[in-house]
């Protein structure tokens, strides 16, 4: 099997994770956790998000984040932000930020229900905020949700999915983040998605963002890698999920994601122990578990060594 000799990890969770937690976590706490998780070895960060505070107060401190972080930038880590809109841009510019992500979708019912305007609204609005960025030596990313299956209009067409990807290359992303914001994808499904996305836009410009609603988080990633995709995100501990998608469960653990690449000799230059005490330390401000399989594991097996 061809698989990638590296594959480079986005971190989602102190965005796309804590975003929507019901429980307040304060701006100590995620710069504590982000640079736990850069410690661990995770090169690219998603560290907030400059939304509207009214729809989501957990990033209202967004500009702070970002610039107690530009202190510790370094060679090789970088540290992104989600930005809605010329506003969004202009705070986060002023953060300084070295890298935004914009995000449209391939379901016109997720979009409208999403940010209240169509997929080809979506896509004027961001067009502006692209190029200012690109302007401002900026690199842009871009996420496209529901890229298999829309909680309002069910199975999404890949086609579709590929006309939002080609337009956001020619915006000027970078990378294009292919989201199952549902989880519904299976490998089947997923690959005939790809498939037809990288026919418009390079495999190695892609990457893959896969929720774990129904289990398939882990096997969707394999088939990606089968494909020859390099980039994936993931969420540390599993946080995450959308509240826009009813049932839907949170990202793909990072931890889950590190240990199937460790297993297949795949370079992350993740440490997994230090990745798991990272998604502990959260969760223990969470006052929940993780959702990580290979963390639990982990832990129980701390847990035998000091019962030994």
């Amino acid at each position: 099997m061809n698989f990638p000799e590296k594959v480079k990890i986005v971190e989602v969770g102190p965005r796309d994770g804590l975003q929507n937690e019901k429980l307040s976590v304060p701006t100590a706490v995620k710069l504590a956790l982000i640079a736990r998780l850069a410690d661990a070895g995770l090169a690219v960060i998603e560290a907030a998000a400059f939304v509207s505070p009214k729809w989501v107060p957990q990033m209202g401190d967004a500009a702070e984040v970002m610039r107690a972080l530009k202190p510790t930038q370094r060679p090789g880590l970088t540290y992104t932000a989600l930005v809605p809109n010329m506003k969004g841009f202009e705070a986060a510019l002023a953060a300084g930020c070295a890298e935004i992500a914009i995000f449209g979708a391939a379901s016109e019912a997720f979009s409208q229900k999403n940010i209240n305007c169509s997929i080809a609204e979506s896509l004027q609005r961001f067009r502006p905020v692209a190029a200012a960025a690109l302007s401002h030596g900026m690199r842009v990313r871009g996420y496209i949700s529901c890229v298999v299956g829309c909680p309002y209009e069910g199975a999404v067409e890949p086609a579709a999915v590929a006309s939002v990807a080609q337009a956001l290359l020619d915006m000027g992303c970078y990378e294009i983040s292919l989201a199952d914001t549902i989880g519904a994808g299976t490998p089947k499904s997923v690959r005939s998605m790809i498939e037809a996305v990288a026919r418009v836009v390079p495999l190695a410009q892609l990457a893959g963002h896969y929720h774990d609603t129904w289990g398939m988080a882990i096997a969707n990633i394999y088939a990606s890698l089968e494909l020859g995709m390099a980039s994936f995100d993931s969420s540390v501990a599993g946080l995450g999920g959308c509240p826009y998608s009813p049932g839907a469960s949170g990202n793909v653990a990072t931890e889950d994601v590190i240990y199937l690449l460790d297993g297949l000799g795949i370079e992350t230059g993740v440490d997994l122990e230090k990745l798991a005490e990272a998604g502990r330390y959260i969760c223990g401000h969470l006052q929940r578990e993780p959702a990580s399989r290979a963390a639990h594991a982990i832990l129980a097996r701390r847990t035998r060594a000091i019962c030994a």
